[in-house]
């Protein structure tokens, strides 16, 4: 059954970017409508394109959650991250909310959940704070951001507010699925009312 993370979600979204397991994302994608959906995950698992989608508005990143090189796996490549970039910035912010996932909703799509907020904020920095303070176990995947800094050209910018981050907060299960997360890029304070406001605001 859905994990709802103890606050109330309707369906006005704006400046929101949520993330969810595989499992999830066909409920989450009715309940909260997104505009753009992200499924990053291995070809075997991806999910037939949620019904309430247009074709447009839902992109497909197959790859493994992997950091180098495995044998019969798929290693993120430049390219493949440089066609996110592109699916983002399709997506307007003031019109609904980017939906990202993966397998558990911690690794795959809470970099892609990062990449989006600094793509549209301009501050990775802050971006990351964001994300931590509404995601205790997101763990991004190195690999898939450290391809983000350099198709963004942010000379390590993006990759450095990542490691700040740390490890992943709270605990999980080995292969268990993490909790709705519901970051906001728009507002001045994350859902717990407890993020400091961006810089120079």
């Amino acid at each position: 059954m859905p994990r709802y993370p103890g606050h109330a979600v309707d369906r006005m979204h704006p400046h929101t970017i949520f993330v969810t397991s595989l499992f999830d994302m066909p409920h989450y994608v009715r309940e909260l409508a997104p505009t753009r959906v992200v499924s990053i995950i291995q070809p075997n698992l991806q999910p037939p394109r949620p019904e309430e989608l247009a074709e447009h508005a839902h992109l497909r990143v197959e790859v493994h959650d992997i950091n180098e090189h495995q044998e019969d796996r798929i290693l993120a490549r430049y390219r493949d991250i440089e066609e996110l970039v592109r699916f983002v910035g399709t997506w307007n912010p003031g019109e609904g909310a980017l939906l990202t996932h993966c397998y558990a909703g911690v690794s795959r799509s809470t970099a892609t959940a990062l990449i989006a907020a600094t793509i549209k904020t301009g501050d990775p920095t802050w971006s990351a704070i964001r994300l931590r303070a509404a995601a205790p176990h997101a763990y991004p995947n190195r690999h898939i951001i450290a391809l983000a800094d350099e198709v963004l050209g942010l000379d390590g910018g993006l990759r450095a507010a990542c490691e700040a981050m740390g490890d992943s907060t709270a605990s999980l299960l080995d292969g268990a699925e993490g909790p709705l997360t519901v970051l906001r890029i728009g507002d001045e304070q994350d859902p717990s009312g407890s993020l400091p406001k961006k810089p120079g605001n």
